[in-house]
């Protein structure tokens, strides 16, 4: 039953997770942990990353959390050959990290928090350096969210240090927007440009054939949203919006969610120069978005954005961006 549920895939995965969390007892046959349940393992992780790109956190949240019960069968049945026993608890930690995702794109602190550290705890054992790196990114993304800046660059410095045992320059990019992130909730404009510059320096750098797989939606369209967040942080409103702008256009269509993240982002930016139309026109079209996904952070930042632009609600834009965010909620 495990293995048919990590096999099948998608929702269907995660409805016969649940069936097998059910059903668990101690008359169960022991479960045998091989290739096939390896490769399964790490198909769930892929699978769930490519629905909360398309959908969004905050219905596949709960079915997600049910495939990690099922991982830690795998973790606990164990298996004598190290090479699989690695992939099991690589493959865990990442759906660790899956899950601690949309639980943070949902608003659920707490969750995330402890995913993310369990993750940090299942790379430390094992030696993963890419696990570690990528537990402390996300870990670091979520000190952000949550106000703690200074926590926020101290996680993003500690994912520098594993990544530098790592090749890959994208991933030490992304750790370092994300330190930029944390400065600007500090303030501090001249050490997030220092971050910022060095993330673009290895950005450019390019790709390389190790790079992590859970890193493919960092692209040229990210990388200019993430920038917009600083500059939106620091109060530079002009900058945020020009970069926020080229993040929705050279959004990849395939990332839904990111589409409507950052069409968001560009509606706050936009509010914040004192253009409130196009700030709700930008904004309506982030709401039209989440009728295909559904994100609790994406709406947030969209009722922050209306409420600035309540002052100017006679504008047509305006009382229908309104209007329409109210029927939503």
């Amino acid at each position: 039953m495990l293995r048919r549920a990590f096999m099948t895939g998608g929702p269907a995965t995660l409805a016969a997770l649940t069936q097998r969390g059910g059903s668990a007892s101690a008359a169960a046959p022991p479960i045998r942990v091989g290739e096939t349940e390896a490769v399964a393992l790490e198909d769930t992780v892929r699978r769930i990353r490519l629905l909360d790109d398309r959908h969004g956190a905050d219905d596949l949240y709960r079915r997600a959390g049910r495939s990690l019960a099922a991982a830690h069968l795998l973790l606990d049945a164990g298996t004598a050959r190290r090479a699989i026993s690695d992939r099991i608890h690589g493959g865990a930690g990442e759906l660790a990290l899956s899950v601690g995702w949309l639980a943070h794109d949902s608003g659920r602190w707490d969750e995330a928090r402890s995913h993310y550290a369990e993750a940090l705890a299942t790379a430390r054992m094992n030696g993963d350096v890419a696990l570690e790196a990528h537990a402390f990114c996300n870990s670091a993304f979520l000190a952000r969210d949550t106000g703690r800046p200074r926590e926020s660059v101290r996680a993003a410095q500690a994912g520098q240090q594993a990544a530098h045992r790592h090749s890959s320059h994208r991933l030490r990019s992304l750790l370092a927007v994300r330190e930029a992130g944390g400065w600007a909730g500090l303030g501090d404009r001249a050490a997030c440009e220092e971050a910022l510059g060095r993330a673009r320096d290895h950005f450019d750098r390019g790709t390389r054939p190790d790079d992590p797989e859970w890193m493919s939606f960092y692209g040229e369209a990210e990388l200019a949203g993430l920038e917009a967040q600083c500059w939106s942080a620091l109060g530079d409103y002009a900058r945020a919006a020009e970069s926020a702008r080229q993040a929705v256009r050279l959004q990849d269509p395939h990332f839904v969610r990111n589409t409507a993240l950052f069409s968001a982002e560009l509606a706050g930016d936009l509010a914040g120069c004192d253009r409130p139309a196009e700030a709700a026109a930008t904004g309506l079209r982030s709401l039209e978005l989440l009728a295909q996904v559904r994100s609790s952070r994406i709406t947030t930042m969209l009722r922050q954005t209306a409420r600035r632009l309540v002052p100017h609600r006679r504008e047509p834009e305006v009382g229908a961006f309104l209007g329409r965010l109210d029927a939503a909620r």
